[in-house]
């Protein structure tokens, strides 16, 4: 494993506009429900336009949750989920990463803070490229996906359903569109 340290140099910020932080989790064992935070930052430091060993920091505010339910969302916000109110933010800080057999995709190694427990999590980086925009600016795009059980994160809750199983998976999958800019 190559460690994020080696990485030096170029600051890249994500470009809220152009980026979606999203997780999904199945609903009564039946149906997938979405959701977002719409306020998120990144701070990345790279070498150069190489981002594959870069030292990624980034921040979501449980307060930004939308599932497009509002009170699926203050429950999601409550000491049941993400206790918002303790714990504003969700972390994510890199301790290293690997490449994935050269096609340009890599395995991002991090610890990711959430409801005040932090634990280790591998996430899987695609590789979109670099380009400037019309109006000079570099800008690199990445799809980032994983996998967590949010037991691991001490958010628990759960319901019981009539005919069996729970209303809610254990297994939550992260689902990122992020679209970074070369600062400077």
């Amino acid at each position: 494993m190559n460690t994020a340290e080696t990485a030096t140099g170029v600051k890249w910020t994500i470009d809220p506009a152009h980026s979606e932080i999203q997780f999904k989790v199945k609903h009564m064992m039946i149906s997938t429900v979405t959701g977002s935070f719409g306020r998120f930052t990144a701070d990345v430091e790279a070498d150069g336009d190489d981002l594959s060993q870069a030292k990624v920091r980034f921040q979501a505010e449980v307060d930004s949750i939308d599932t497009g339910n509002a009170n699926r969302d203050n429950h999601l916000k409550s000491t049941d989920f993400f206790s918002g109110g303790r714990h504003p933010q969700i972390l994510f800080t890199s301790t290293g990463s690997k490449s994935v057999d050269g096609d340009g995709s890599w395995t991002l190694y991090g610890d990711l803070t959430m409801n005040g427990i932090t634990k280790p999590v591998a996430l899987d980086v695609e590789w979109g490229g670099v380009m400037k925009d019309p109006y000079g600016n570099t800008k690199a795009g990445v799809s980032i996906h994983g996998k967590v059980n949010r037991k691991d994160w001490g958010i628990n809750w759960n319901a019981a359903l009539e005919a069996g199983g729970l209303m809610v998976s254990d297994e939550v999958r992260i689902a990122c569109e992020v679209q970074l800019v070369k600062q400077g």
